[in-house]
């Protein structure tokens, strides 16, 4: 009788290969809607404020001396800075310049691997370094290594696409 338990037990316990997936789509969506989304809206509502208020001009201009020498616009110093605080507001701070026209799909796929980089670096200082004890001193050399290899990676792009 305890094999018989046992047995009904382990054929409880497996889930058919839908129920993970349903499963696994719903915590997905959570996440999604929960973390990331509110970051995308909160990026597209400060790009517009900033185009309004014609801030959006000027610190693109301010980037455009760094982001030509890469052939790229300003506005793409904007995005990676936006990816360098949150990865989902970063995204949503590349698609209101897309959206826009301040940048295009060629500056997107350039500039990909470099959003991936130096991505969400603001809040892992938080989360991971400071917790695992890292000296402070640190955390500024590992951000500029961060931006050295992501410019890098963007003039590698530049190169191959």
């Amino acid at each position: 009788m305890t094999t018989a338990t046992n047995n009904a037990t382990r054929a409880a316990d497996k889930k058919l290969i839908t129920e993970i997936f349903v499963d696994g789509a719903r915590k997905g969506w959570n996440a999604a809607i929960t973390s990331m989304m509110p970051n995308v809206v909160m990026a597209f509502v400060i790009i517009r404020i900033l185009e309004m208020s014609h801030g959006l001009d000027i610190i693109s201009k301010g980037f455009e001396p760094v982001m030509s020498l890469f052939g790229l616009p300003g506005a793409a110093g904007i995005m990676l800075i936006g990816y360098w605080l949150s990865m989902g507001g970063g995204l949503g701070v590349a698609l209101a310049l897309l959206t826009k026209g301040q940048l295009n799909a060629h500056d997107l796929v350039v500039m990909a691997p470099a959003c991936y980089i130096v991505g969400s670096n603001i809040q892992y200082l938080g989360r991971i370094l400071s917790v695992i004890g890292t000296e402070g001193r640190y955390h500024s050399v590992m951000q500029v290594i961060n931006f050295i290899t992501g410019f890098v990676s963007i003039a590698i792009m530049q190169a191959i696409v």
